[in-house]
């Protein structure tokens, strides 16, 4: 076994390490991208950001369809037969995972481009050109091409990290990321003149040109590592079935419909709040432009800065699949709870500070960040909440796709999202909440998938969750660094009157107040602080104190 481990790592090395990469590279890259939606929500504004949102969402359904479920997919059937010492069948996985992709993802680029076409036509024969649907019809254009490079690109990352790497996936991201950024920003900017919605349909160019990008770097690194890959193919004694190409396509499509129809779930919940935010604020008593402006608000700021510090839990989430896989092929129950365990608690670690941070400072953040559309801090004060619950659902959502329970989150999901729309239905309608109340929803959404995702993943594990580690002393931290953030604030505004070197102040002296407290505490553990740069400095200083 052992031996089978170190080919395994030729290529890759440990579920810390990868989930360190990743998570570093996912930071960077929502860094990058939310500080592209300055410019580009100054220069489009909050009605721009509802049309660029409404295209992005029917897009990202199209895209979830046609290769969502593929990365995992990938990724746990190679890690299981890397495991194995079944590299044949490894190779052939990969072969058979790009045709599929290809075949899937052109036909969903072609359909969604069709379809708005025929939208389009219907549209203007009926007189509804003045709809958030149809000035999004030029997002919709500008994306169809995306879906088909993604299904690629999705083919290339599930398949390094099998190989248990995640330095590709975590290269391409951050070099997709770049070239979105200033293409988005660029193409907007050229087209603004001829109306916000072109402006919105320049802001999505960027994403299919980032999306080329990053492609051709997971192309570079697939043939770069060709002589790493041709050593371990060599060793393969073939002393196992080589399993038929129909079969292969049978198993990927056995691990990713369930992972699929999991995330589209998810993702028509986006698209039940642009529905109903229109339906209920028009019922409500607001007009349509209005009705964009608040719809731009929830899209464009509440859902960019909650999903920013998820992006540590996807992280971990990605990279604990494949390694969890293999662990549990192996049958090496303590490794899978002690993986689990370390997943969980980081997860909390990370999320419960940052949704603390959004509640306590959400209105000096979007004054700062968004000068000429301050608006939505409640949006942020009230949301940050979620971030809690869906990062937990988000890596509650990995461990169980790596034990092999695939179709559970998706179950949940459905839960969820039925618990979300009464919600909609009856807040959003009224008008002193409006779209406050898509958050709310969207929080209950989240707390019901993460609480019946864990619930399934103690049950299929086994494993005893430290929940002082991951919940107590995690949040006696936050609260202090809250209060800190709000005292910190108010006293250095209230001296120079400077919103933004305030706010950002605050922010530095409010991670400072949470990492004194949690040290107090204990609450940091050497697991934990291997997964992130200086991590080893960190723990000497710790242990100097006494404190880990």
């Amino acid at each position: 076994m052992g031996n089978k481990e170190n080919k395994k790592d030729l290529l890759g090395g440990s579920f810390v390490k990868m989930a360190a990469i990743l998570a570093a590279a996912g930071l960077i890259v929502r860094v990058i991208g939310f500080l592209y939606r300055l410019p580009l929500t100054n220069m489009i504004g909050n009605r721009g950001n509802g049309i660029y949102s409404a295209g992005y969402y029917i897009y990202n359904f199209f895209l979830i369809m046609s290769s969502a479920g593929l990365p995992v997919a990938i990724s746990k059937m190679i890690s299981e037969k890397l495991a194995l010492g079944e590299y044949t069948n490894a190779k052939k996985i990969f072969r058979v995972s790009m045709i599929t992709s290809g075949v899937l993802s052109f036909i969903c680029a072609a359909v969604m481009a069709l379809g708005t076409f025929l939208y389009a036509r219907y549209a203007v024969a009926a007189g509804k050109t003045d709809t958030l649907w149809f000035r999004s019809t030029w997002c919709l254009y500008s994306l169809s091409p995306t879906i088909f490079i993604v299904g690629i690109m999705a083919v290339y990352r599930g398949y390094f990290q099998g190989f248990n790497t995640t330095v590709p996936t975590a290269l391409s991201q951050v070099i997709e990321q770049i070239f979105n950024a200033v293409f988005s920003v660029y193409l907007a900017w050229l087209l603004v003149g001829f109306g916000v919605e072109f402006g919105a349909a320049g802001g999505t160019m960027g994403t299919g040109i980032g999306a080329l990008s990053g492609l051709c770097v997971l192309v570079a690194f697939y043939l770069k590592s060709r002589k790493a890959r041709n050593k371990i193919y060599s060793e393969d004694k073939k002393n196992y079935r080589v399993e038929g190409n129909l079969e292969i396509a049978k198993n990927l499509f056995k691990i990713a419909v369930p992972i699929i129809t999991g995330t589209a779930i998810f993702s028509m919940t986006n698209f039940v709040d642009m529905v109903m935010v229109d339906s209920r604020l028009a019922a409500a008593g607001f007009g349509a432009k209005e009705i964009e402006d608040l719809y731009g608000q929830l899209t464009g700021k509440y859902v960019t800065l909650s999903t920013l510090p998820v992006s540590i839990s996807t992280a971990i989430a990605t990279a604990v699949i494949p390694s969890i896989a293999a662990s549990m092929v192996r049958k090496e129950k303590a490794i899978v709870q002690s993986k689990v365990d370390t997943a969980l608690r980081v997860t909390m670690m990370i999320s419960i500070p940052a949704a603390a941070g959004l509640g306590a400072l959400g209105g000096p953040i979007l004054a700062m960040l968004f000068p000429n559309y301050p608006e939505g801090g409640s949006l942020i004060t009230v949301g940050s909440f979620s971030v809690i619950f869906l990062a937990l659902s988000q890596i509650s959502t990995g461990v169980l796709q790596g034990i092999g329970k695939v179709k559970t989150p998706a179950f949940n999901a459905v839960w969820g999202a039925l618990a979300k729309i009464p919600v909609n239905y009856v807040l959003i309608a009224i008008p002193e909440i409006n779209v406050v109340g898509a958050v709310i929803s969207t929080t209950v959404c989240y707390i019901v998938c993460s609480i019946l995702n864990f619930r399934a993943l103690v049950k299929a594990t086994e494993v005893k969750p430290d929940y002082v580690g991951m919940l107590v002393k995690p949040g006696i931290s936050a609260v202090a660094m809250s209060i800190g953030a709000i005292l910190g604030y108010r006293a250095l505004y209230g001296l120079i009157q400077s919103n933004t070197l305030a706010t950002i102040t605050a922010i530095i002296f409010a991670v400072f107040v949470y990492a004194v407290v949690m040290a107090m505490v204990k609450g940091f553990k050497r697991e934990d602080l291997n997964m992130i740069p200086c991590g080893g400095k960190i723990i000497k200083i710790l242990e100097r104190f006494n404190r880990i």
